[in-house]
């Protein structure tokens, strides 16, 4: 039992870029669907059932892929941002990966809108 709350305890304190690379695996390797593993994670995080019948107001916007032209995407992303150019190139590489996380609807369509024009594939969360 032990062994249990100890894994446990490594779920809750992951970071979001681990989070993504477990979705990766278990979509990968064992075939299981990222929005199963947000279930999974989504109680653990403190977010319950509760947090999902309600409106969202907060949303993260994930860069999927740069797409066709890369060098666009990082300018894009290093703009949207306030990063640097090596910070955003290295987000951009790191695709899927979150751009911002915890802004409103309005700020995360625009940061969309912007991402797409510039040839990436984005999701908001």
């Amino acid at each position: 039992m032990a062994d249990l709350k100890q894994f446990a305890e490594q779920l809750v304190n992951l970071t979001v870029k681990e989070v993504n690379e477990l979705a990766t695996i278990l979509k990968d390797e064992y075939g299981i669907e990222p929005a199963a593993a947000a279930v999974v994670a989504g109680p653990a995080a403190g977010g319950g059932e509760v947090a999902a019948a309600e409106e969202q107001t907060e949303f993260t916007v994930v860069l999927k892929d740069a797409g066709a032209s890369k060098l666009a995407v990082v300018k894009a992303v290093k703009e949207l941002t306030g990063l640097g150019l090596k910070e955003a190139k290295d987000l951009v590489d790191a695709a899927p990966s979150n751009i911002k996380e915890g802004v409103t609807k309005d700020e995360a369509e625009g940061l969309k809108k912007s991402l797409e024009e510039a040839g990436a594939v984005v999701e908001l969360k």
